[in-house]
């Protein structure tokens, strides 16, 4: 029928309109690629901060932003330094050790670990050892047994000493020591005594820093104590706050001790201080043959603690 009859060519026309509508589809994706930060732009697929779907997950870096400064904290130098002094021409035996306070580093000789007879210097753990479990059991000490602690420390009496070791358990507050303080080199007397305890320097700095960080006598005793060690007068007044100026040595805390040990036919002192960064620890045995007695020893610590002080000349 002539109604029924198409036209030629005239079926092509939804073909040339599907061909037009692909190329423009086409030509808007290419014009995407094209365009930065488009999702379909070739760097989106592999930015780090983006999805498949192109949403940020995270916040690209500021390539102008300046970067935060890291923390490079220095610390003040101690007033010592380790050094040979071999020409200091020290009689007999000696060592020494000094640690920092803040970064629990130790310098020292190369033989600060070995050790010493301490005899009064250990009257300083004593009292603290006393006052520490005092409190420990809800007791405080009575006026005078603060008295004699401060005449033990003060003026080292060695009778008060004794009664306060006894109180302490005796070689069972050395063994205290070694643990609390965390102590490496030093041992219990043989025959349990105090003053033959057995020290190094290295272990004597440690007990300063036990003594100052509170572990020693305890939260309530600590500045009594360390006031007290401050306030050492008379024969025991001596050692290596000696080598610092007049205004500086009321700061530093010291326990000395000094005897004669016949046996060994030597004399031995040995120095603790504790100063406001640092602790020290000093030992000397010198023979009898040497002369000067206990008082060659006393300088002696003195003079180490001069010959390793930063200004020393």
């Amino acid at each position: 029928m002539a109604g029924s009859r198409r036209r030629p060519g005239s079926d092509r026309r939804p073909l040339l309109y599907s061909a037009v509508a692909v190329t423009l589809v086409g030509l808007m994706l290419v014009a995407l690629r094209l365009v930065p930060g488009s999702p379909l732009h070739p760097t989106a697929a592999s930015h780090p901060a983006a999805t498949s779907a192109g949403r940020s997950t995270g916040t690209s870096p500021d390539r102008n932003a300046r970067p935060e400064p890291s923390p490079s904290p220095s610390l003040t130098p101690l007033p010592f330094e380790a050094q040979d002094l071999d020409d200091l021409n020290i009689k007999g035996w000696y060592a020494w050790s000094v640690l920092d306070k803040r970064t629990g580093k130790i310098i020292g000789s190369k033989n600060m670990a070995e050790t010493n007879t301490t005899a009064s210097l250990i009257k300083s753990w004593v009292v603290a050892d006393y006052l520490r479990r005092a409190a420990e059991a809800g007791q405080t000490p009575s006026d005078a047994k603060l008295a004699d602690a401060t005449k033990i420390i003060r003026d080292s009496d060695n009778t008060r000493a004794e009664q306060f070791y006894n109180s302490v358990d005796r070689s069972a507050s050395i063994k205290r020591l070694i643990s609390m303080c965390d102590l490496t080199d030093s041992k219990v007397a043989s025959d349990g005594g105090w003053s033959r305890t057995l020290l190094s320097p290295r272990d004597t700095a440690r007990l300063g820093l036990c003594i100052d960080d509170g572990r020693a006598a305890g939260p309530k005793w600590t500045k009594w104590l360390i006031n007290e060690m401050r306030l050492v007068r008379g024969a025991g007044d001596f050692g290596i706050r000696k080598a610092f100026p007049s205004a500086e040595q009321k700061t530093i805390a010291i326990k000395n001790g000094w005897i004669d040990r016949q046996k060994e036919q030597e004399y031995h002192v040995n120095c603790l201080a504790i100063g406001d960064t640092w602790t020290m620890g000093v030992m000397v045995r010198t023979p009898f043959s040497a002369g000067g007695g206990w008082e060659y020893g006393m300088k002696a610590c003195e003079r180490i603690t001069e010959a390793l002080l930063r200004d020393a000349t």
